[in-house]
């Protein structure tokens, strides 16, 4: 099931970085070598990509056995590789674009990059993350990523509201902002957006996206406070109107993009840049960050 001869091939299709392909390659001969391995892989797989282009369907992957070593924080890599076949096929069955399909799936390395980042070593931090990707649920459109999805309860209610015909359970865009990616300028944003209304219109003609909306702190209205009011958060925030507003802190989130790390200590972050000197400073004052939840019409 794994591609192992032109396996090296794959890896850097998939922007995983240089420095694991060989741990990677030397690894993928457990699989042929352990036959209770490939069982292994084989169930993953299968988790994986059955109903694939079903919006919301969350099958547990299969529990990894102890003493793996290495081939346990790589496994949802292998996992990923091995079902590659099923998402081209089907990205070919909507008509995706080629260089579509290579950037959405080039995904895979820069989370593993993050993973460096964070601990060091190469791995995935959030091997759920991936699942939408191989499933055919999100795609990477110029600066941002947009996933197919459903409105949740309040913000459905607050499309509603709004005047829209558009509620809880109805389809929308679930708007995303990967890091590593250059500058959230407007000029990229709008652009995304554009094409994001061409791309799910042609390949999923029978899906109606009334509105698309996002979760994040990056729509925290307490930025406006710490940024500039020409900054590319501020006018990205701009885009959106407010469905509702969290109580819960989410101080982790903002640490974990700016910085990479979200258990770093408080008193360790760096104040280098704008961004970097607003998320410290207020949590030095003792404030809290929100996840802001926003919308707009498409």
């Amino acid at each position: 099931m794994l591609p192992v001869d032109d396996l090296p091939e794959t890896l850097l299709d998939l922007a995983v970085p240089h420095e694991d392909i060989n741990e990677l390659t030397s690894l993928a001969a457990r699989f042929t070598a352990e036959p209770e391995l490939g069982d292994l892989l084989e169930e993953a797989v299968r988790a994986l990509v059955e109903d694939i282009g079903s919006i919301g369907v969350r099958r547990e992957p299969p529990a990894l056995p102890e003493g793996m070593g290495d081939l346990e924080r790589w496994f949802p890599v292998f996992t990923a590789v091995a079902a590659l076949p099923y998402t081209k096929a089907y990205h070919r069955e909507r008509g995706i674009p080629q260089d579509v399909s290579r950037r959405t799936l080039a995904d895979l390395g820069r989370h593993i990059a993050l993973h460096h980042r964070r601990y060091g070593i190469g791995g995935l931090a959030a091997p759920h993350w991936l699942r939408l990707h191989v499933r055919g649920e999100i795609y990477q459109l110029g600066r941002l990523q947009f996933q197919r999805s459903e409105l949740g309860q309040r913000t459905g209610r607050a499309v509603r509201a709004a005047g829209f015909d558009a509620g809880p359970g109805d389809l929308c865009l679930n708007l995303h902002i990967p890091d590593c990616n250059g500058p959230l300028t407007p000029r990229a944003c709008t652009d995304s957006i554009a094409r994001a209304r061409t791309f799910f219109a042609r390949h999923f003609p029978e899906e109606r996206h009334r509105v698309a909306v996002c979760h994040s702190w990056l729509l925290d209205e307490q930025l406006r406070d710490h940024l500039p009011q020409d900054s590319n958060i501020l006018r990205f925030q701009g885009l959106f109107r407010s469905a509702y507003k969290d109580d819960e802190p989410a101080d982790r989130e903002p640490v974990g993009f700016v910085f990479g790390d979200p258990e770093l200590p408080l008193g360790d972050l760096p104040q280098r840049t704008t961004v970097q000197r607003a998320v410290t400073q207020h949590l030095l004052r003792g404030g809290h960050w929100y996840r802001g939840h926003g919308w707009f019409a498409l």
